[in-house]
């Protein structure tokens, strides 16, 4: 039995760049940006808790994700705020692959009711 939803499939999203997923597809309060780190695959809540900027469109640094628009750092792995001017970490939500397909199964504090 599959774990959560599949989003992509390997190769969909290039080494070192993110995709972002519609919260409406994963039932989730904000979309989520999924990441490619050296094949290996994060997932976190896509808005920039420093200002609204998408995560997907940020770097991929060192198992890190820069924001696109004032260099915020959040680690992929966990969402903490790895360098300011962001101060409040994002979601983190599970990854698997199962096959060639990327899931993300959906941390459970970021449902939408």
């Amino acid at each position: 039995m599959s774990e959560g939803i599949a989003v992509a499939r390997i190769g969909d999203i290039p080494e070192g760049e993110g995709i972002q997923i519609d919260a409406s597809v994963l039932g989730t309060v904000d979309s989520v940006a999924v990441f490619n780190d050296d094949g290996e695959y994060f997932a976190l809540d896509d808005t920039c808790t420093h200002e609204t900027a998408s995560l997907a469109d940020g770097w991929v640094e060192d198992g890190c994700i820069e924001c696109p628009l004032h260099a915020a750092k959040f680690c992929l792995g966990t969402g903490k705020v790895e360098s300011m001017p962001a101060t409040v970490d994002v979601a983190p939500h599970r990854v698997v692959v199962e096959g060639d397909e990327i899931r993300v199964i959906p941390n459970p504090e970021r449902l939408a009711s």
